[in-house]
């Protein structure tokens, strides 16, 4: 994490956007006291993969049964 002065921040902002894509994010700060956070909105997606929900889920005998309390409305 970098800490920038906000004058310093108003010189070097496309580095700055740069160094967030690079390192995650850059602390902005007036009179030593930080008021603002730079951070890179690429995110990357996590790949999905088969089979990780196996054996959590389970459906009974009757699931595709008709309910007995709908069955007027069939």
């Amino acid at each position: 994490m970098l800490n920038v002065d906000i004058n310093q921040a108003k010189e070097s902002l496309p580095e700055l956007i740069e160094k967030t894509i690079s390192d995650g994010e850059v602390i902005i700060t007036k009179s030593g006291k930080p008021i603002a956070k730079l951070i890179s909105i690429l995110e990357t997606k996590k790949q999905r993969r088969f089979g990780t929900a196996k054996g959590l889920i389970e459906f009974s005998h009757d699931f595709d049964q008709p309910i007995d309390d709908f069955r007027e409305y069939t």
